[in-house]
């Protein structure tokens, strides 16, 4: 199968006919998880949309819709969701009657004022996080979102679309810079939709896993996807002149098979992206103020004020910049509210260390009250 873009550039593919379940990312792991359930007369699948109470679920048979039936399950994150494989009964109802264990699973804050998390996509392979180059690049943005999918379990992939709306390649070359230094450890690619730029190397990134589609409205995910799947999948609208910002063409996460081999999740526009759990991804965002916070002269350095910090130090330097650390900060602290407001553990230490300072406050005030 050919991919071809505007500009006539073409990308040939192959399809396996007709496509199998290890199209969809089924192996012996997957296989040996599922066997407990094959002796119960169930059948694999993998979900491939999430809609309404149902799934879209695509088996060796076909694809087929089916009701979910898990029991009570107060734990949103472990609703189905796309990308999920799943135990079903088949015949005149079918139904999802189990998750298979998820190997890595994409979870947000949930946009509610409860302490829930929400889970956007499982089993994925590759993160790949799409940044439109027709607005100013959102460094404390892009960093917030890699936080998340390093946590995920995923590896990151960004994609700066849009390339070929900067003409001049001395800019291209400076915002390429830019996203690297936001994210070490990951590989950076400028791609065209329209020209074919980085669609070949962004193709041969992801073919044979699950890639999953993130990123603001407007950021081309779509147009994207259109190109990768060889065909106009998801209805694409054009953005809007005055901002820049797109409208949410996609409205639904779906996974499609891709022609290359794998498949690809496509996301609606994300407005928010609360931290959920991402502990582990911001040390992997900020990797070199972890490292320098480990020769710091105390364990619990806040990086804020105490002798002997070699975070400040590297901030002193100039080896470390004022914009990285105040991201870190920041989403340090966001971390810790979410774990706080989901943790009765934390929750209970924060009002000690609260009432603690603010018993040492009122003490402070009595002695400076006092005449001697």
């Amino acid at each position: 199968m050919n991919l071809s873009t505007p500009s006539g550039s073409t990308f040939t593919f192959t399809f396996t006919s007709p496509l199998s379940l290890a199209h969809y990312g089924w192996d012996a792991a997957f296989a040996d998880s599922f066997a407990p359930y094959a002796e119960q007369g169930l059948v694999p699948g993998r979900i491939v949309r999430v809609d309404r109470g149902a799934c879209d679920v695509v088996t060796a048979e076909g694809q087929l819709r089916a009701a979910v039936v898990l029991g009570p399950e107060p734990d949103p994150t472990r609703l189905p969701t796309t990308g999920d494989w799943a135990a079903l009964s088949t015949g005149a109802q079918p139904a999802v009657r189990a998750l298979l264990p998820r190997r890595t699973a994409f979870l947000r804050s949930a946009s509610s004022k409860r302490s829930d998390g929400q889970v956007l996509a499982a089993n994925v392979d590759h993160a790949v996080i799409a940044v439109s180059l027709a607005a100013d690049l959102n460094l404390p943005r892009l960093e917030r979102l890699l936080s998340l999918a390093w946590s995920s379990g995923a590896q990151p992939l960004i994609v700066l679309t849009k390339a070929d709306l900067i003409d001049d390649p001395a800019v291209l070359g400076h915002l390429l810079a830019d996203a690297r230094s936001a994210a070490p450890g990951v590989e950076v690619l400028a791609v065209s939709s329209t020209s074919g730029t980085g669609v070949a190397e962004l193709a041969a990134a992801v073919a044979g896993g699950t890639a999953v589609l993130l990123g603001q409205s407007g950021a081309g995910k779509s147009t994207l996807a259109n190109t990768l799947l060889g065909d106009a999948y998801q209805t694409v609208q054009a953005a809007r002149d005055s901002d820049g910002k797109g409208r949410h063409t996609t409205t639904t996460r779906d996974l499609l098979p891709l022609p290359g081999g794998g498949v690809l999740i496509d996301t609606p526009g994300m407005r928010g992206v609360g931290l959920w759990e991402a502990q582990e991804g911001l040390a992997q965002v900020f990797a070199e103020i972890e490292a320098y916070a480990g020769d710091c002269r105390f364990d619990d350095c806040s990086h804020t004020a105490e002798p002997g910090c070699a975070v400040l130090a590297a901030l002193d330097s100039g080896e470390l910049s004022e914009r990285r650390l105040d991201s870190y900060r920041k989403l340090l602290r966001e971390n810790a509210h979410i774990a706080a407001r989901t943790d009765a553990r934390l929750r209970a230490e924060r009002r000690r260390v609260w009432r603690r300072n603010e018993n040492t406050g009122r003490e402070a005030r009595r002695l400076k009250g006092m005449d001697y």
